[in-house]
């Protein structure tokens, strides 16, 4: 199990991404963009969106740290812009914790599948920090 931090950008996270990496001596990783993701008929991808990064990451001294700029309409405030990534090889352990963080907070995306998880979603809790969920299926990217 890891709680690792996650950092959103304004439409500058390869810039980001590469200071970080030239600044820790990593090789540039993977990116996935929000055009490489698969179309959804009801919710279709802005032009502005699809070179944006949805998701890349660098292991920095043994911590993941994860990277996603900020989609196209969504408030970004610098200084903000992170979340705590709760990643995970068992799912009871996800819907729990999931379920006692929203108490008297916020839920941003319920618990549900998606294309790059079995278990995925986000919570505010109280205190006004966000938590994001993934079931760790033993795949990695980035």
């Amino acid at each position: 199990m890891s709680v690792d931090v996650y950092l959103n950008f304004d439409g500058n996270t390869r810039e980001a991404v590469t200071f970080y990496a030239e600044v820790f001596g990593l090789e540039l990783p993977q990116i996935m963009t929000f055009g490489e993701t698969p179309p959804h008929p009801d919710y279709p991808l802005p032009e502005e969106a699809k070179n944006l990064v949805m998701h890349t990451r660098l292991n920095i001294y043994g911590s993941n740290v994860m990277f996603s700029d900020v989609f196209p309409g969504m408030p970004f405030t610098q200084g903000n812009n992170f979340s705590l990534a709760l990643v995970h090889k068992d799912q009871e352990t996800i819907t729990s914790t999931f379920h006692k963080l929203k108490e008297g907070g916020t839920v941003v995306m319920e618990l549900q599948k998606t294309f790059w998880s079995q278990l995925y979603g986000s919570v505010r809790d109280r205190f006004g920090i966000e938590w994001q969920f993934n079931l760790d299926s033993g795949e990695t990217f980035g």
